[in-house]
């Protein structure tokens, strides 16, 4: 049955392929960024003659959120998913960036997931149906130095989606957090770099290390075995076709560097501390879920 499909950051990389992914597979998909009229107009374009609807919301405005769920609802009548996607990068000396840029790569990765919950949340439970799914990184389970901050941005997306996932599993509301590995997108070629590189250079060669790291893996995604991205999208686009109540609560897409063996031991971990403190009611539906 075809759904009606809000993504954010959907201008490149993971968001836009899964919205003309979605698009062909015959859904109705909105797909959102900011600066529609600006520095992201060719991409509208292109989405447009795919017959995706293209909307301008900026994920660190609560006003510019608001009005793109409005305005979804205004031309749809109705929304069934809600694809947080939108994020950026950091890649560096964890000291040399400022609060500031920390600020900001928060403002996105995780407050931005809050305010299209807020947003989107009311619509989903008044129906008491529809699907949640988050997009987090293999970096929110396991750490890498020098990824550790935009890796504490996904960390944080774990714990969010856990709990929305306990607080509306009794309203007809699916939640999924979507784990991709590493896959060549522009979010690191993009990333955040330090803005205070001064700091940097008491680390002496160690500070190098960030640098060749990205370019290694710049490096593999350029080769005949790099992997592909496409495999993220076609991975949302099967949680989008199960039926609500069999989805699988986390997805590991790629190479999983330990993260699947630490889903299944958060699953078992967090059953017993849930049944422990009384709330067994909330993880008995998800037991099974968890560990796909």
């Amino acid at each position: 049955m075809s759904k009606c499909i809000l993504i954010t950051g959907a201008s490149s990389g993971f968001g836009r392929d899964t919205a003309e992914t979605l698009a062909l597979a015959g859904h109705q998909v909105f797909a959102s960024m900011r600066d529609v009229a600006g520095r992201n107009r060719p991409h509208a374009n292109a989405l447009q003659a795919r017959g995706i609807h293209v909307i301008e919301l900026d994920v660190t405005d609560d006003v510019s959120v608001e009005r793109g769920v409005t305005s979804v609802l205004k031309t749809a009548g109705r929304l069934d998913v809600l694809i947080n996607n939108a994020g950026i990068g950091s890649a560096g000396i964890s000291e040399a960036f400022t609060t500031e840029q920390v600020r900001a790569l928060f403002d996105v990765n995780v407050f931005g997931i809050q305010r299209t919950l807020r947003a989107v949340l009311p619509v989903f439970r008044d129906r008491r149906d529809g699907l949640i799914v988050n997009i987090g990184s293999i970096l929110g389970r396991v750490t890498l130095p020098f990824f550790g901050l935009y890796g504490a941005s996904k960390f944080a997306i774990e714990a969010l989606t856990d709990s929305y996932r306990y607080e509306l599993s009794k309203l007809g509301i699916d939640v999924v957090l979507v784990q991709p590995s590493n896959y060549p997108t522009n979010i690191f070629a993009s990333a955040q770099r330090p803005g205070d590189a001064a700091r940097g250079t008491g680390y002496g060669e160690i500070g190098a290390i960030p640098g060749k790291m990205v370019e290694t893996l710049m490096e593999l995604f350029e080769g005949d075995d790099a992997p592909n991205p496409h495999d993220v999208a076609e991975a949302i686009a099967r949680v989008v076709e199960q039926p609500n109540g069999t989805r699988p609560a986390r997805l590991v897409v790629g190479q999983s560097f330990g993260a699947d063996v630490l889903n299944a031991q958060a699953v078992s971990i967090q059953t017993q501390l849930m049944k422990g403190l009384g709330l067994g009611e909330f993880v008995e539906p998800l037991k099974d879920l968890a560990a796909n």
